[in-house]
């Protein structure tokens, strides 16, 4: 963990869950490319994927934010994702998808106190001006993008089959889905239904979050 924070500082940068192998509509599919984004972590400055990825072998990518009680259930597992997988080459990348204005709880200033509160240890970066997440499909909090070397999606759904108790997951998909690719394998699971709150966005910009088909429902 400590490793892949000094890269990052040296480029300055429960559950229902329905298996769907429907298209996630105008986001992305498994296979997909992963777009690239440069978006503001706590610190005030700018990261990128494409700064990291020559020091990874993939990404944990996690829509979430500091109001939502799903995901305020799994911060503690996501810390744990880090923890695991950050020196194996797979760094969670948290990103808040919620308007402040319309969600003042997840505004930058509370996502710093937040990151500061739960001593979190992976980046947490702020969508501002909501760019990020209808490229990527994202439509609840959480919501979890797996990429492998390549930038290309190789999971998309839930952490787990257990948002109340981590003590009583029986399927951990991210983990999985991570195990399978360090092994050189595809996922045996790659969709789950994303289990959390809605992504918060101003009337004016529902649009955002219209899915042809979603695995997200």
């Amino acid at each position: 963990m400590k490793k892949l924070f000094g890269l990052i500082a040296l480029f300055a940068v429960s559950a229902a869950f329905v298996l769907n192998t429907s298209a996630p509509g105008e986001g992305l599919d498994i296979g997909d490319k992963a777009p690239d984004f440069k978006l503001k972590h706590i610190d005030g400055k700018y990261y990128s994927l494409s700064q990291l990825q020559p020091q990874v072998k993939g990404f944990i990518i996690a829509f979430t934010c500091n109001t939502c009680p799903y995901a305020v259930k799994y911060e503690e597992r996501l810390k744990s994702l880090h923890a695991k997988y950050a020196d194996k080459g797979f760094p969670v990348v948290a990103i808040n998808p919620n308007d402040p204005e319309v969600k003042p709880g997840d505004s930058f200033n509370a996502m710093k106190e937040t990151y500061s509160n739960k001593e979190m240890n992976f980046l947490y970066l702020f969508d501002e001006g909501q760019k990020v997440f209808p490229q990527y499909g994202a439509t609840k909090t959480p919501h979890m993008f797996i990429l492998d070397k390549s930038m290309t999606v190789q999971y998309i759904g839930a952490i787990d089959d257990n948002v109340e108790n981590a003590k009583a997951v029986k399927n951990t998909y991210v983990e999985d889905a991570i195990e399978a690719i360090m092994a050189g394998n595809k996922p045996t699971v790659t969709k789950t239904k994303a289990v959390g709150c809605s992504i918060k966005v101003k009337p004016v910009n529902r649009h955002l979050l219209k899915k042809k088909a979603s695995v997200s429902n």
